[in-house]
């Protein structure tokens, strides 16, 4: 089984709702360290513009490229539910391994705070809130209903198979556990 996201490009209205509750809920204080970024998307010139918003984060990829580059073994993804993990105790830091997972990840979904020592952090689809039945936090939180998270066959039997969107690239190779309704 492999866990992932759905997200519905048409309904984001870039509020960073997810962001916030995602920072408050796993105490992070740094934007260098948000778990979830919201990219803008614009083209066109006035009065043919065109803007969308991309909401992402880990995307939990049935080839972690993150893990692959890891030197200490620090990412790893887990068997049960494919969700990408970070053990932030094996973890060397930006100083020693000069963020060699962040750079071989295209989604930047490895992040680290801004001091020296700081320990990669990322999304783990909310894997406290999962044990209790809940939502990720970013699902919850989302008040125009945006994401959706689940086993990914499930996600494709719910919201179809589309893995492009206004902002994001697909890559064949990394697999990432995102499903898309696009703007």
């Amino acid at each position: 089984m492999q866990w992932g996201f759905y997200f519905d490009q048409t309904r984001c209205i870039g509020c960073h709702t997810c962001v916030i509750a995602c920072n408050d809920w796993h105490d992070i204080e740094e934007a260098s360290a948000n778990w979830r970024i919201i990219k803008c998307v614009e083209r066109g010139k006035f009065p043919n513009i065109f803007v969308a918003y991309l909401s992402n984060s880990c995307n939990h990829c049935s080839v972690p490229s993150c893990a692959l580059a890891c030197p200490v073994g620090a990412i790893t993804k887990r068997s049960e539910d494919g969700i990408v993990v970070v053990n932030r105790e094996t973890c060397l830091g930006r100083g020693d391994c000069k963020t060699l997972c962040k750079k071989a990840c295209p989604y930047d979904a490895p992040r680290f705070a801004e001091d020296v020592d700081a320990k990669m952090q990322k999304c783990d689809l909310c894997l406290s809130r999962l044990k209790e039945n809940k939502e990720p936090i970013c699902v919850e939180a989302c008040p125009m209903r945006a994401l959706d998270a689940g086993p990914l066959d499930e996600l494709e039997r719910k919201h179809g198979k589309k893995r492009d969107a206004e902002g994001f690239a697909y890559s064949i190779k990394l697999k990432p556990s995102i499903i898309f309704k696009s703007k």
